[in-house]
C-alpha cells in the first residue's frame, strides 16, 4: 500500500459562496444544465462562479470513457438533447457573459462525437450575445476529421483540446485517447481554420519527468498550439490516480517562462490553474499573435 503524499500549504482553495455563486448554481439547476466546474470538482469553482464565469458541459453528464484522473461520471449516456444549445445560450445571456466556455463529456456512442451540438451551441450563443467570445474544449472525436470540421466551420474564438499528460503516460492516464491523435487534432484544426487560436493543457504530478514536460511543450508548438495551461493534478477520489508529486509555485513559474520562450502567446501556469481558468483573458493575447 502506497503512502499518500501530504497536501502542501500552497494547495489552498478559496471558498466564496456569495450571492453570485448561489445565483449561478440555481440558474444551472433551473435550466437543467451541467458545468464541468461541478462535475470535475474544479478547485476554482468558488472563485469563478463568484466572478460570474462558468464552463458549460454539454452532451449530458455521463462520459463514455473512464480516464483515471477525471471525476466525471462514466457509463452509458442518455439520449441526445437537441434543445441543449438554446438552454446554454439562454444561460449565457442571463449571465451577460463576455466569454463563454463550452466543453463536453466524451460521446463515443455518437457518429460525430457530438460535434453538431458543439456547433449549434456556438451559433446559439453568438445569436444571443454577438459580442461574446466563445471557446470550445472538445474531445478527440476518435480522430474523425469530419466532426472536427463541423466545429471549426462554426468558428469558435478559441479551439481547446487537452493533451493532459506526457506521451509516455498517455495510455495510462487517458482512456481511449492517444497522444499522437490529440496532436493531429490540434494540427488539423489549424489546417481547417488557420486564424483560430488553439489551446491545450498539461496536468502535472502523475509521474512525468521535467524533460518530458518540456518535450510536450515542444510537440504542442510543432502543431502551432498558441495557448498553454499547466496545473497540479489533484486526486478526486481514492479510486483515481495517486498524486506522484506536488510541484511548488516556483516550478510553475519556471515552466511559464519555458512556455513563453517556446512561442506560446499565452501561458497560465500555477498549482490550481485548470484549462478554463482566466480563459477570458486569453482571447485577445492569442488573437494578436496569430
Amino acid at each position: 500500500m502506497t503512502t499518500k503524499l501530504p497536501k502542501p500549504d500552497w494547495i489552498r482553495i478559496k471558498l466564496t459562496t456569495d450571492d453570485n455563486y448561489q445565483e449561478i448554481k440555481s440558474m444551472m439547476r433551473s435550466k437543467t444544465l451541467h458545468t464541468v466546474c461541478e462535475e470535475a470538482r474544479c478547485p476554482n469553482i468558488y472563485e469563478c462562479w463568484a466572478n460570474r464565469t462558468a464552463t458549460f458541459m454539454i452532451l449530458g453528464d455521463i462520459c463514455t470513457r473512464a480516464c483515471r484522473f477525471c471525476a466525471v461520471n462514466t457509463g452509458k449516456p442518455t439520449e441526445l438533447d437537441l434543445e441543449e444549445p438554446e438552454r446554454v445560450a439562454d444561460a449565457a445571456e442571463s449571465m451577460n457573459l463576455q466569454h463563454c466556455v463550452i466543453t463536453s463529456v466524451a460521446r463515443d456512442d455518437l457518429q460525430d462525437g457530438g460535434a453538431s451540438i458543439f456547433a449549434a451551441s456556438i451559433h446559439a450563443v453568438r445569436k444571443r450575445l454577438p459580442l461574446c467570445s466563445v471557446e470550445v474544449l472538445i474531445p478527440d472525436f476518435l480522430g474523425n476529421n469530419d466532426a472536427l470540421k463541423v466545429v471549426m466551420d462554426a468558428k469558435p474564438d478559441i479551439l481547446n483540446h487537452n493533451i493532459e499528460t506526457v506521451e509516455r503516460l498517455s495510455d495510462r492516464v487517458r482512456a481511449k485517447a492517444k497522444y499522437t491523435r490529440s496532436m493531429e487534432l490540434l494540427h488539423n484544426a489549424k489546417v481547417l481554420q488557420p486564424t483560430i487560436p488553439t489551446k491545450s493543457s498539461i496536468m502535472l504530478g502523475v509521474g512525468e519527468e521535467w524533460d518530458e514536460i518540456l518535450q510536450t511543450m515542444d510537440d504542442l508548438r510543432a502543431v502551432d498550439c498558441n495557448i498553454l495551461t499547466l496545473g497540479q493534478y489533484l486526486q478526486p477520489s481514492p479510486k483515481h490516480l495517486d498524486v506522484e508529486k506536488y510541484y511548488p509555485p516556483a516550478d510553475f513559474a519556471i515552466l511559464k517562462e519555458e512556455g513563453l520562450k517556446r512561442g506560446f502567446s499565452h501561458v497560465e501556469s500555477a498549482p490550481l490553474v485548470r484549462s478554463s481558468y482566466n480563459a477570458h483573458a486569453q482571447v485577445k493575447s492569442a488573437a494578436n499573435n496569430i
